[in-house]
């Protein structure tokens, strides 16, 4: 069973040539616009191995002359990745680390002797446990010394450092603030090992990475840039679309210590490894005409005509001939023989996009709509990772669907528990108990119990206290309804709601289980029983807790399975991917968008604030200080305006689509 197919979701298939170039120089072609060496894989694997050869072959020879080898470690999602590859190796007996020497890169503080939030319990974890590191030749600094002892602490952990000889290599993964270790914006290139007021976007991100709510401290002891940058080599990770903006500004942006991992410019032998999704926005993959010559897809054509109207500001068909000859788009000319054959064609594709009916217009010539009239009506099936992501994301479809005849499904993935806050359960209790005490024939003792119960766990509920199995179920029951309602508005019959709870968020904790088989078996089965002709899936894959990609791959890991198993249904059923709670699909890539009224997108925000528990008091807003509904409308606002500046119709707001084609 496939369960990481999101992972090879390719909207724009990238030629090998500008991501593995066959040649130093070619390489220099195509990397021309980027400052620091930069190795772009088609998979998180690849990058992980080619670290991993680096850091084999370091070790080795290290052993081989009797030396230590000396590693400064940083800890979270991007490196993990990398130690799982060294231990894989490590346990198929190819290597060591009998003589390697570690150097934790930043530890919290302040910290209680007691406290679960260290970083080196988490480097330990998922690394130094696992493999035949010597527990003397593991350093870290201390996070819970008294304060007046920092100072010397972080100077005594320098002098270690240059005792071994300095540090032999330093791997790293990024903050989405440019941070490194936990170096902060603002930090200098001569920083050394010192304390540090750790930014609330970086403790944020921190918090995800571990399996309890206790809070991070406020503060760092943290190796300094200077530090990091002594090591003899040093990689720079990153996985994953929501790395993708802040890798192209470290890459090929300014030095600047409003982004700290730009010193990497500096150093003879930096290293950034990344991923395809990581790479996205870097100018040999987002605009390879730029610095080599290209095989023209329709996707990269239009890419660049979208790219050059905005650079000009000029709607697609008033671009002239010399438009693309001084912007380097001369081979376009070649290949359409003029700007207004050019002009045309990506006009055309791009209006072909646009349609009020995104279950299919019925008795309708369908060659240039984005989805075909018949069946009609059509049974659809719409899954939501979070009781909300539906409405947030394609609120107005959904409706659109609903007037124009469908038979449409919703299917809440997860309960969503967790972003439920404790005063949204007393207020439910308050409510409850009431109740009972004015209309209950018998007085029983059961809701008054359990509601004196809640009110003293949380009366002495601490930072880190796990909800008990109750209160879960009481969070989630509160978001069942608030999506009940929300669906009661848009007219979807509640025998057409459906709550799967998938087993693999039912942790209690903000890191889940892993997805697995049982999830998938739950999807299949609804999927059995509707047989769709429409499936919409979450294709927006960057929120915080990866919530959004275990659900999407549980439902391609479904899709998959029946596809095997040669199913009827399948062969009459589109897929398309929404996105917006988080990010919106580029343009180039949008396959279906469906314009909104401003009475639809009235309608659409009416539905997103019937969950009113993810409103101001929601936990999990992100870095996003907007509220759901805003970003929503802001989204489908900027889609509809480019659209306008395109030269194509103009419309108040738009939600847009790419289908998804089964492997």
């Amino acid at each position: 069973m496939r369960l990481n197919l999101s992972s090879q979701i390719v909207l724009n298939k990238v030629p090998v040539e500008f991501y593995k170039p066959k040649t130093t120089v070619e390489y220099s072609e195509i990397s021309r616009m980027e400052k620091i060496h930069t190795d772009i894989f088609a998979s998180v694997s690849e990058g992980c191995s080619h670290i991993a050869d680096c850091i084999e072959k370091g070790i080795k020879a290290a052993q081989h002359e009797g030396k230590y080898y000396v590693m400064a470690l940083g800890t979270g999602l991007s490196v993990n990745p990398v130690y799982d590859e060294l231990v894989s190796r490590y346990e198929k007996k190819k290597l060591s680390f009998r003589n390697v020497v570690v150097f934790n890169a930043y530890e919290y503080y302040p910290l209680r002797k007691d406290s679960s939030i260290r970083s080196i319990n988490q480097l330990k974890e998922h690394f130094l446990d696992r493999v035949d590191i010597a527990e003397q030749n593991i350093f870290t600094l201390d996070g819970s010394i008294a304060q007046e002892a920092v100072q010397d602490t972080c100077r005594l952990y320098e002098q270690r450092i240059k005792t071994f000889g300095g540090l032999d290599v330093t791997i790293l993964g990024i903050g989405r603030m440019g941070n490194i270790a936990a170096n902060e914006p603002g930090s200098s290139i001569q920083s050394l090992t010192r304390i540090i007021l750790i930014g609330n976007m970086s403790r944020e991100e921190m918090e995800n990475s571990f399996k309890t709510k206790e809070q991070v401290p406020p503060c760092s002891l943290t190796m300094g840039v200077g530090t990091l940058l002594t090591a003899k080599t040093v990689f720079l990770t990153a996985w994953g679309d929501e790395k993708s903006e802040i890798m192209q500004k470290v890459i090929e942006g300014n030095i600047t210590d409003t982004l700290p991992a730009t010193f990497l410019q500096t150093h003879p032998n930096a290293q950034v490894v990344l991923d395809l999704s990581a790479a996205a926005h870097l100018t040999r993959i987002e605009h390879p005409w730029l610095v080599s010559s290209c095989e023209w897809t329709d996707k990269l054509v239009r890419s660049a005509l979208v790219w050059l109207c905005q650079k000009i500001n000029k709607p697609i068909l008033k671009l002239t001939n010399k438009d693309y000859n001084e912007n380097g788009l001369s081979e376009l000319l070649a290949l359409y023989g003029s700007a207004y054959n050019a002009n045309i064609k990506i006009f055309n594709d791009l209006q072909h996009t646009i349609t009020g009916w995104p279950g299919g217009k019925p008795d309708a010539d369908d060659t240039y709509r984005p989805e075909r009239a018949k069946p009609y009506p059509k049974r659809v099936v719409v899954f939501s990772p979070h009781p909300d992501d539906d409405v947030i994301s394609m609120g107005g479809t959904i409706r659109r669907l609903v007037q124009q005849h469908h038979d449409v499904h919703l299917a809440y993935e997860t309960s969503g528990n967790i972003a439920v806050g404790d005063e949204e359960v007393t207020r439910f209790m308050h409510f409850i108990n009431g109740f009972n005490q004015l209309f209950a024939e018998s007085k029983d003792s059961i809701i008054a119990n359990k509601y004196k119960e809640i009110k003293k766990f949380f009366a002495n509920k601490k930072e880190g206290d796990f909800d008990t199995r109750d209160i879960l179920t009481i969070k989630g029951l509160i978001r069942r309804g608030e999506a009940r309602i929300a669906c009661t508005y848009n007219e979807i019959p509640l025998d057409h709601v459906h709550f799967l709870d998938l087993p693999f968020y039912e942790s209690g904790k903000i890191e889940k289980l892993p997805m697995t088989e049982k999830d998938v078996a739950v999807v299949r089965q609804l999927l059995q029983e509707v047989k769709p002709h429409q499936i919409y899936v979450a294709g927006d894959l960057a929120d915080p807790h990866g919530t959004h990609r275990k659900c999407t791959d549980a439902v391609l890991a479904a899709i998959d399975l029946e596809k095997e198993a040669g199913a009827e249904w399948l062969k009459d059923c589109r897929i398309w991917m929404y996105r917006g709670a988080w990010a919106e699909w580029e343009i180039e890539n949008i396959e279906m968008c469906v314009p909104l009224s401003p009475e639809e997108l009235r309608a659409k925000r009416n539905s997103i604030l019937k969950h009113q528990s993810q409103m101001e008091s929601a936990p999990f807003l992100g870095n996003d200080d907007r509220l759901f509904w805003q970003r929503a409308e802001d989204r489908n606002r900027a889609t509809a305006q480019l659209y306008d500046n395109l030269g194509l119709a103009c419309y108040e707001a738009m939600e847009a689509f790419v289908e998804y084609k089964p492997l």
